[in-house]
């Protein structure tokens, strides 16, 4: 608290800078960022994105499915978190996410907590907890990206852009309360600081009341940002500092008996009051664009990312069907760090040779992660405790540190240089190909003393290619060739030098994007990964190879934007076979947490004014979204159960004695549905959240 009252201060000296330009400031409007630009607009529908090339682009033009999840329907979802804003993509589902303490997502089969996939501004995020209050709209990028961004997973990544200063002043101000106990509130001013310069500061703070029977949730985001705007120069200084407390929750167990989910209420947890994960992280971002000449341009970019936490469980390890009685075991991290530093230099150009038109993108990037676990706390199993007659309060939490599960380290050091060429061959067709050299080096491993596990090099050709046809202005058919890779790294299992895992993957599709109406993607693709990290017995002796394949097909409908003058919708359905191809104990099985079938689908409606007050106006939105059954686990043992979920919102606002005033009211799980959205194992069955409403007000001017 004291940190906020800190930053209100601050606040407080910025808002009157904002509020009275001096006559003399020079300010170079029309050069804002191409995120600030599009961040101006509230409609469903978006046209560019900057994922898919590295720079912005028309998305009817781009041979790879991209979505993006504009800022408006972010708003009217009220979205909290990353799963909450891929709602209404389509082949998105939870994967195991660490008792509900990191992002985890699939994309097309492919994916996990901590595997990558997810971008902030375009660099890797290391970050347990990506969507924030700093975070404007989102783009998801389907299939292997890796000519573009290095390593990653096959099934695509998911880009967070953030909110960025603008010169036009704004201040807004939110306040908001849920049903489930607590609130939070959020100051965001922006504008323009004389010189040339734009600030802007987001201070945000939550604090609600877990929905299970004990716990709480408390986060506090701290996030100056700067921008200078420059004849022929933009630079960008942002941080952002967050302080959270999330409970540790590995949710329900399965009944063996029945294959489903234990028979208790949704509310009672199976572990203890100290189950818990507090920490802080940090991101730090320096971005210098620099146009060159008229057609050549250049890009600067470093980052640090700090995420430092530690925790406590009573983590299950076995489960008596029979009897009721859940073994469990109290264990901690008592100092973890996670860290990275990325540093990215491009040049782009729009040259004409003769007829044709190329758009060259050329460039380089470094990327240090390193991860470390020091004190590993593990105790002794215990029996006292019955899920269907709980007693809490008769385990301590563990105290005694294991040494040879301590001191876990992993270090992933990449280079990369890259080059891509988009050709205009003519009105209609367009080509795009890209090639890219990456080398990296892995350590990992654990212990007192250190063992090392993991110790390998490689390097990698990667490339990229793809073809658009424009059939009109408006829509495109498209096919594309794309590759990704990824290291195979191991902290407790020796595995020594493995090569990396490899994807291949092909597309084919067709877009529209109509003028204030509905931008679309229908896809098709097949993407085959191999050198899957596999354990097996040989003569008696566990081994390590890369003897496993995975293969995902399917296809994939995306589409946003308005169906009438006041109608808006954002929708997705998905239909996606994912399974294992090689592997000497799962072959044929279903990959873990992957529905074959997903839809959605929000509708939005804008009333206009409602009489009450001069010029105000209604808005109200209703949705619902179905994951289909999903294995539990790699052996496809069990089974999760389909469900469908329902949202839905009102909000009105009105204009009062100067103030741009709203209020809003969003209901979540509509109809209260008890549904579970992934599995970490049998013991370990995340529980979708009960019916929440959450009411906001805020003031704009």
């Amino acid at each position: 608290m004291k940190t906020i009252a800190t930053c209100l201060l601050g606040s407080s000296l910025l808002i009157p800078a904002l509020t009275q330009a001096e006559e003399g400031d020079t300010l170079v409007v029309n050069k804002q960022s191409d995120d600030s630009a599009q961040s101006a607009t509230t409609s469903y529908q978006p046209h560019t994105s900057v994922t898919a090339t590295r720079s912005e682009s028309r998305i009817v033009e781009v041979p790879q499915s991209i979505t993006v999840v504009p800022e408006q329907v972010l708003k009217d979802q009220a979205v909290t978190s990353v799963d909450q804003a891929l709602n209404y993509v389509s082949g998105i589902t939870q994967s195991n996410t660490l008792g509900g303490t990191q992002d985890a997502v699939i994309k097309r089969g492919f994916g996990d907590n901590r595997d990558g996939s997810i971008l902030r501004d375009g660099l890797r995020s290391i970050q347990a907890r990506n969507f924030t209050p700093t975070s404007e709209r989102v783009e998801v990028l389907k299939g292997p990206s890796s000519m573009l961004f290095g390593m990653n997973e096959p099934g695509g990544m998911i880009n967070i852009i953030s909110k960025k200063p603008q010169l036009t002043p704004h201040v807004h101000l939110e306040g908001r309360t849920s049903s489930f106990g607590g609130g939070g509130g959020q100051l965001d001013v922006t504008g323009p600081l004389g010189g040339g310069f734009a600030g802007r500061l987001i201070v945000d703070h939550s604090e609600t009341d877990y929905w299970r029977n004990f716990g709480s949730n408390r986060q506090t985001v701290v996030a100056p940002s700067l921008m200078w705007f420059g004849d022929s120069t933009m630079v960008r200084v942002s941080w952002e500092h967050m302080e959270y407390l999330v409970p540790f929750d590995r949710g329900t167990v399965i009944d063996s008996n029945t294959g489903k989910p234990v028979n208790t209420p949704r509310e009672r947890r199976f572990d203890e009051g100290y189950n818990a994960t507090r920490g802080d992280q940090d991101t730090l971002t320096l971005q210098v664009d620099q146009a060159l000449s008229e057609n050549w341009a250049s890009q600067f970019t470093y980052s640090f990312n700090r995420n430092r936490y530690s925790d406590n469980q009573a983590r299950a390890t076995a489960y008596n069907a029979d009897t009721g009685v859940l073994t469990r075991q109290a264990d901690s991290t008592a100092d973890a760090d996670a860290r990275t530093q990325i540093v990215q230099a491009s040049v782009k150009g729009d040259v004409d040779w003769g007829r044709v038109n190329h758009q060259v993108l050329m460039g380089f990037d470094y990327e240090a992660d390193r991860t470390f676990r020091g004190d590993m706390i593990r105790g002794t199993k215990n029996t006292a405790f019955n899920v269907y007659h709980p007693v809490y309060g008769e385990m301590a939490a563990g105290t005694t540190v294991s040494a040879a599960d301590s001191d876990q380290r992993e270090n992933i050091d990449s280079r990369g240089l890259f080059l891509q060429d988009e050709i205009r061959l003519t009105d209609r067709w367009r080509l795009i190909g890209g090639l890219r050299y990456d080398s990296f080096e892995v350590m990992a491993g654990k212990g007192r003393p250190f063992v090392t596990n993991t110790q390998s090099s490689d390097s990698k050709l990667v490339p990229r290619a793809g073809v658009v046809y424009s059939l009109t202005d408006w829509s495109s058919l498209y096919a594309s060739y794309t590759e990704s890779f990824k290291p195979n790294s191991s902290i407790a299992t020796e595995i020594g030098a493995l090569p990396p895992e490899q994807g291949k993957a092909y597309e084919v599709g067709a877009k529209i994007d109509t003028q204030n109406g509905i931008t679309g993607t229908l896809a098709l693709y097949d993407i085959r990964k191999r050198n899957v990290m596999v354990s097996e017995l040989v003569d008696g002796d566990t081994v390590t190879r890369t003897a496993g394949q995975v293969r995902s097909q399917g296809v994939e409908l995306d589409a946003s934007g308005r169906l009438t003058s006041s109608l808006s919708l954002i929708g997705s359905y998905a239909y996606t076979d994912a399974r294992v191809t090689e592997d000497p104990d799962n072959r044929g099985k279903l990959m873990p947490n992957t529905a074959r079938h997903t839809a959605a689908l929000f509708l939005t409606n804008d009333f206009g004014g409602t009489g009450l007050m001069a010029n105000d106006n209604l808005r109200a939105g209703v949705g619902g979204r179905y994951v289909g059954k999903r294995p539990g686990d790699a052996a496809n043992s069990f089974w999760l159960d389909s469900y469908t979920v329902a949202d839905a919102f009102v909000a009105w606002r009105t204009p009062f004695s100067g103030y741009d005033v709203k209020w809003q009211l969003n209901v979540k799980n509509l109809f209260d549905k008890t549904y579970y959205t992934s599995s970490g194992n049998n013991l370990r069955i995340a529980i979708g959240d009960p019916r929440e409403v959450v009411l906001s007000a805020a003031v704009d001017f």
